[in-house]
């Protein structure tokens, strides 16, 4: 049994990366082998648009054809069990180095034909089957009251549909279960008193780092475990 995981993050020891790792933990803890790769590690791009994955007659059918550093990455992908992702939230949104990450992923394995006037009118051209379990990291709390920020304007950014996307995009398309995982509040800086961040009390997310971050290491371990878990039943 064989676990990925993918780190969105530019950093490969903090909020989403140290969540990646627990996560991993779990997996391992039922007996899966694991293993990371860091994006910002690796010279790629997102989706060229060449749609050589749609091609009729072509060997190239559900496969991402470009040649990079990502290549490898989406091969092993195909044959593992469970795949793990995380990124932290920029401007309501994952990071660039995930969301072309994502590009040459999903895409290839999107079907453009119409399989019938069914309720299931596309079928995915993914070869394999894949649990994946998507964890967000973000500054936003979950109060967003505490931030005296007005609910209208969190509404504008409309997180949850952007995570609902990826677990309808996942699952429909590796063939799969997904979920996903938020930690929220998270610490950013190490002293908060050298950035122009008078918005956040250092003492709050000080706080939250010590009582909720544990909880949510837990919650990434659970998910891994019971990810992992569900191909040894």
């Amino acid at each position: 049994m064989k676990v990925i995981a993918i780190n969105g993050s530019p950093r490969k020891n903090r909020n989403s990366a140290t969540l990646l790792q627990k996560a991993l933990e779990g997996a391992k803890s039922v007996g899966a082998d694991i293993e990371i790769n860091h994006l910002y590690d690796l010279n790629f791009k997102g989706c060229t648009s060449c749609f050589a994955c749609k091609r009729k007659n072509s060997n190239h059918i559900g496969h991402c054809v470009v040649k990079d550093d990502l290549t490898s990455v989406l091969e092993k992908i195909k044959k593992c069990n469970v795949l793990l992702l995380g990124t932290p939230i920029y401007f309501a949104n994952t990071t660039g180095a995930m969301q072309s990450f994502l590009e040459r992923l999903l895409f290839p394995g999107h079907n453009y034909e119409c399989q019938g006037m069914t309720t299931d009118l596309y079928q995915s051209l993914f070869p394999g089957k894949v649990s994946s379990g998507f964890i967000y990291t973000m500054n936003a709390p979950e109060d967003i009251h505490s931030l005296n920020i007005p609910e209208e304007f969190m509404k504008f950014y409309n997180y949850d549909c952007l995570f609902q996307i990826h677990k309808q995009l996942c699952g429909k398309i590796l063939n799969g279960p997904s979920e996903f995982l938020l930690s929220q509040d998270t610490y950013q800086f190490d002293d908060y008193s050298q950035y122009k961040a008078s918005r956040f009390d250092e003492k709050h997310k000080d706080q939250v780092k010590r009582e909720q971050y544990p909880i949510d290491c837990q919650k990434a371990f659970d998910m891994g475990a019971r990810l992992a878990g569900a191909f040894l039943k």
